[in-house]
Order: structure tokens, then sequence, then C-alpha cells
């Protein structure tokens, strides 16, 4: 039997030894924490990116919320964000004290409506915080329309869109600032936790600078009431590294995606989003019905599923008693009940995607 997990992280470090030199460079540094591999790689990142400032940060939340505050995001503002989300994003309005208004996704793509942003804005709404969930890209440029006509700021959230593109653009060079995860799983990954914040704006940039590091741009010089979220320089040579082979990476994810859907569209009751080129497939969801047996007869085939996300933002217990989640978002929660990832990684084989395809058939026949 042919054995598939969901993700194989083993199976990237094919280059164990230059990763290992890397590592070695640093610790003979002697220098460890805002050093010249972090500097490195925020100029390099950036670039990618096609933004004129990168700040690196201690994880992705912290990218997030420090984006906020450094877009003077304030207790009370409301912040019209993505409904269909991993509750990352809502933390990070939530933390700062400011209030998530959550809007629907469209079925098309799974991510933001457009059409559904408009009646949701307010005397108090301050800023847009879209989602490119699965790594596929929301409509950057709809959602910027949106942003000037009501003068709102507007951030998108990137953890799982690393090299995603609208139009020419990449995700990143959008709006006023985006942020970004460097989580091992992510399409761009280190071996711990990582962030940034990517933008064109000096003043955003200047502000997240000074909140990562205590709010200070001078040693016992404190401008801001900052916090302490830095890229330590070991993630930094490692994401430097890897930076480089991230879209050819990604070509191999799409060409998983591509093959996911042109061997899954076959009169099966499946919910499959199209093929988007522009998409960079951090994760590869299906919609189905009977979701939960379809993962047991996959389990039992030896090939690992994932459910992103069973439990909606507003329906987990830490937001029991907040009035803006006391809300009924249908498609959310469809979503939830129905979600299934299958495996898509560069290492997967195609033996092992063919057999993923065809257990997937066989739970349908037998049924």
């Amino acid at each position: 039997m042919v054995q598939v997990p969901y993700l194989n992280l083993l199976g990237i470090h094919h280059d164990r030894d230059r990763l290992l030199a890397a590592i070695a460079s640093v610790i003979d540094s002697g220098w460890y924490i805002l050093g010249k591999e972090v500097t490195a790689f925020e100029s390099e990142f950036a670039a990618f990116c096609q933004a004129e400032y990168c700040i690196s940060t201690g994880n992705g939340l912290d990218a997030l919320r420090l984006m906020l505050l450094a877009g003077g995001i304030c207790e009370g503002d409301e912040v019209i964000v993505s409904a269909n989300t991993y509750i990352a994003t809502i933390l990070a309005i939530t933390q700062i004290g400011a209030i998530p208004i959550l809007v629907e996704p469209c079925w098309e793509t799974l991510q933001i409506d457009c059409d559904r942003i408009v009646e949701k804005i307010g005397d108090r709404t301050k800023a847009i915080l879209t989602v490119h969930l699965y790594g596929i890209p929301a409509p950057m440029d709809k959602l910027e329309a949106i942003a000037r006509q009501y003068n709102l700021l507007l951030f998108d959230d990137c953890a799982q869109a690393h090299g995603a593109k609208i139009g020419d653009r990449p995700v990143g060079s959008w709006g006023d600032a985006s942020a970004f995860s460097f989580f091992p799983t992510k399409n761009l990954g280190c071996l711990g936790d990582g962030g940034a914040v990517v933008t064109s704006n000096a003043q955003i940039a200047q502000n997240v600078k000074l909140l990562r590091n205590y709010g200070s741009g001078e040693k016992y010089y404190n401008q801001l009431a900052g916090w302490n979220s830095r890229l330590d320089e070991i993630q930094a040579a490692i994401l430097r590294h890897r930076l480089p082979e991230l879209e050819v990476k990604n070509r191999e994810r799409k060409h998983l995606a591509k093959r996911y859907i042109e061997n899954l569209h076959q009169n099966l009751p499946i919910y499959l989003l199209p093929y988007n080129a522009n998409a960079v497939y951090h994760i590869f969801p299906i919609l189905v019905e009977e979701r939960d047996r379809l993962q047991q007869f996959l389990k039992e085939s030896e090939i690992g599923t994932l459910i992103h996300y069973p439990i909606p933002s507003h329906q987990q217990e830490c937001y029991r008693d907040r009035s803006w989640a006391k809300i009924s978002l249908p498609i959310t929660e469809k979503i939830a009940r129905e979600e299934l990832s299958l495996p898509l990684y560069p290492s997967l084989t195609k033996e092992q995607q063919d057999y993923v395809i065809n257990r997937i058939k066989a739970f349908y026949q037998q049924r």
C-alpha cells in the first residue's frame, strides 16, 4: 500500500548540508539578533514582493498585530475582515481592542466577497483586512478601489500566499501593508517561528520597526510602548537560502493542484475551486458533504488529510461573549463543515497523488 502523509517536511531538506552551513555561519558570527542576515533577508524579501520595506517579526500573528498598530488602528475601531480564515487574523484585531466585522466569502474563490463589504462600512470603520486563504489571491484590485472610495486602510494577511499574484503584481505590493508568516509549513518556511510586515508606506514601516523592538529605535530610548518580536539571525539565514527556490516550488504546487482538479472533476459530488494560475496552493481544499466519512476512509488507506478549519472564528469559545460574534454566517459555517485538505507539497510524487485520486474515486464508487 502506498503511504501518503498530509505533509512531509523532511522532504524539503534535500539541501541539508547548505542549511547547516548557513546556521554555522551565524554561530561563527557571534551576532544572533537583528544582524546582517536579518537586514539582508528583509531587503531581498521586499524586492521579491515588489515593495519598499520588509520588517521581520517573531511570528505571523505578531506581524498582523504590529501591522494594524503601525497603521493607527486603535481600541474601538472597526476592521472589516474575511470571515473564512484561520483565527490568527481575528486575534490580531481583538488583541489590540479593535472590533472585527466579519464578511462572508464568495463561492467562486472562497475569498472575501467584495459585494458584501460596502454594507458593513460604518462610522467606526477604519480598515479592511483580507486574507489570501489557501494561497488563492483575494481581489486586491477591487478592494483597493473600495478602500480609496471610503478612505479606509487596506491590509492583507499573506501567511499562506508567498508569491501569489493579482495580475502581474505579487501579494505584498498592494494596499497599505501586508503580513506574512514563515512557519515551517508555509510555502516559504523557516525552522521555527517567523513573520514579516511588507509595505511601501515609510511611516508604517518605521512604526513596525519600533514596535517589534520594545518601541525603541535607539537602545534605552523608547518612542513607543512596543513589543519584543524579532526574527532571529538563524531563521533569517534559512529564509535567505530558501527564497530563491520559492518560485520553482510554487510551480510544483500549481502542477499538483491542476492534476487534482483535472482528475477529480469527473461526476463526483465534490466542490473544487477552478484552477487559478496566480494561486500558490499552500492548501488544496475540497468541499464534501460526507467530509468525515471520506477523511476516515482515506485514513484507513494511509492517506493523511487535514481540516482547515473545523470551527469558524465567530463560533470559538474565546469569543462566545462578544457581541460581534453573535451572528449567522451560513457560507463560512458550511465551509467549516465540509472542507477537507488533500496532500499537496513539492515532494509529493505522481504515484502518491494518483493513489489519493484513485482512493477518493473508490470511496464514491463503493457508495
